[in-house]
């Protein structure tokens, strides 16, 4: 004899009276009436890489050449493409040659994660160079010649790929922007060896370092050790409290003094005097002349023909280590950071 189906202990519905609802409906961006799937954000915070003194070990770490330039999200549109800085400045006409590559890609809509660069006569990124090719610290020049090494892919035709795990996303970036390309927007290939041996090599070549990524992690923005940086040497960015005067040196800058963070307050880390010519060293003169005062803004000791100035400018410094007494060992300027970076001043325990 069949039995008949045993009664569920609950009702299938709470309430079997209550009308049945769906979720509420998100409303549509209009001018992106054809995605069906995920509305296209109009910013993403960047995963930063974290300063690693030596390369992670493992087959869950991919690795890439580190890049000296600007941060860059290229982001392309139904309605044109737009490229905004890391802390989101719309820089589409400063890089018109990275523009007009974007419109020929072959994808309706993206975002793109790279770095502007502009290259030495040995195909290296040079911060210095890219800098003048906008005009300088401040400058409003277009620049023509500079290169978007893109590294990530975090939307793509409709789709937030941010929830996607890295060695994915990489696999869909290399379909659209394929290795080998000489156009303004080329891949940061991922190179196939262990860490040490790939830092030793970019070493010996003159590079700045390199990047490791962890391949099964999301995209996160911050800086959470997804993304990790290896560099040759290392370096920072330091906020700028004065300089001593010098006749024979560019610029009469003799040594720029330097300060770091410390609990929430700026600390005196000694001064660099190398790294200058004439041309870098004129400009930033110019610039300090602008933000002269009376007293220091810290304790930099006594100094004979100090100029102490505003602590308003941040300098990228290259260093080899730190002194017992927490100053910069064999110091050298790389160049003023432009406001576009939203750089971190360097931080000291």
């Amino acid at each position: 004899m069949t039995k008949p189906p045993r009664k569920p202990s609950q009702p299938l519905l709470r309430d079997a009276d209550a009308p049945l609802r769906s979720q509420p409906r998100r409303r549509r961006d209009p001018a992106q009436s054809q995605l069906l799937l995920d509305p296209m954000p109009a910013r993403i915070d960047p995963c930063l890489a974290l300063l690693k003194q030596r390369p992670p070990k493992g087959r869950q770490w991919a690795f890439e050449v580190k890049w000296d330039g600007y941060r860059l999200a290229v982001h392309i549109e139904s309605k044109g493409v737009r490229i905004l800085t890391r802390g989101g400045r719309d820089w589409t006409d400063r890089f018109p040659a990275i523009a007009a590559q974007a419109k020929r890609l072959s994808v309706s809509t993206a975002i793109l994660d790279g770095e502007a660069v502009v290259f030495d006569e040995l195909g290296r990124s040079d911060f210095g160079k890219l800098q003048q090719s906008l005009g300088g610290r401040g400058g409003n020049r277009t620049s023509w010649e500079s290169v978007c090494m893109v590294f990530d892919l975090l939307y793509l035709d409709g789709h937030d790929l941010t929830r996607t795990e890295f060695t994915a996303r990489r696999h869909l970036l290399e379909g659209l922007v394929p290795a080998g390309g000489e156009e303004a927007i080329r891949l940061s290939e991922e190179i196939e060896a262990d860490g040490e041996t790939l830092l030793r090599i970019a070493c010996e070549h003159g590079l700045e370092g390199i990047i490791a990524k962890d391949r099964n992690s999301t995209y996160r923005s911050g800086r959470l050790g997804d993304w990790l940086k290896i560099k040759c040497v290392q370096s920072d960015d330091f906020v700028i409290v004065g300089y001593e005067k010098s006749t024979s040196s560019f610029g009469s800058i003799g040594r720029l003094l330097l300060a770091a963070r410390k609990d929430d307050e700026l600390v005196y880390v000694g001064g660099v005097g190398t790294g200058f010519n004439e041309r870098s060293a004129s400009e930033l003169r110019k610039q300090l002349d602008k933000l002269v005062i009376g007293k220091p803004a810290v304790n930099t000791g006594r100094k004979r023909k100090a100029v102490y100035v505003r602590p308003e400018l941040v300098a990228e410094i290259e260093y080899r280590a730190w002194t017992h007494d927490g100053r910069l060992r064999h110091p050298s300027y790389k160049g003023l950071r432009d406001a576009a970076d939203e750089t971190t001043v360097c931080e000291i325990g």
